[in-house]
């Protein structure tokens, strides 16, 4: 009897450019200055991402240029949440302490603020040109690209 083995990992399709903005804006601000500056129309999803069990969510902007037959997503690689420390503290009376948390979409790259996700199944993407644009805004910090197979948690892309 033949034993047949099928690989997962074969099915993945990295067809996406992923870049990496460092910026100190909020992520509407940094939608609004891509969209005047990339003639982008993001918008704002309804959702946001949410991962482990709800403890993390990431807002996520999006834009589909049909015409281009790319799909362009903002999202967040930081989440800060408030939470209640669980510390005894012996008493009769309880001692609210908070402890703020801080959860990344891509945990090997903390120190990144936004990811740009490119998805451009024709690719006709011209990733130099959307960086020097990107760099051209006074509020960004920096922009570079990130290789997307060597990402760990690759699969936190998928949405």
């Amino acid at each position: 009897m033949a034993l047949h083995k099928l690989v997962v990992d074969d099915f993945y399709d990295t067809s996406f450019s992923l870049l990496a903005i460092h910026c100190e804006l909020e992520d509407y601000r940094l939608a609004y200055l891509l969209n005047k500056h990339l003639d982008l129309n993001l918008s704002r999803m309804d959702r946001d991402l949410d991962y482990k069990y709800f403890a993390a969510s990431y807002s996520i902007y999006e834009w589909q240029d049909i015409e281009n037959e790319t799909t362009w997503n903002l999202v967040s690689n930081v989440c800060k949440r408030e939470e209640d420390s669980l510390q005894s503290s012996g008493s009769l009376f309880t001692n609210q302490n908070k402890v703020l948390k801080t959860f990344y979409l891509l945990p090997e790259f903390k120190n990144v603020d936004y990811l740009l996700k490119i998805s451009d199944e024709t690719l006709r993407f011209k990733e130099k040109k959307v960086l020097n644009k990107i760099q051209s805004i006074p509020q960004v910090i920096t922009s570079y690209s990130i290789d997307v197979e060597d990402l760990k948690s690759k699969d936190n892309l998928i949405f």
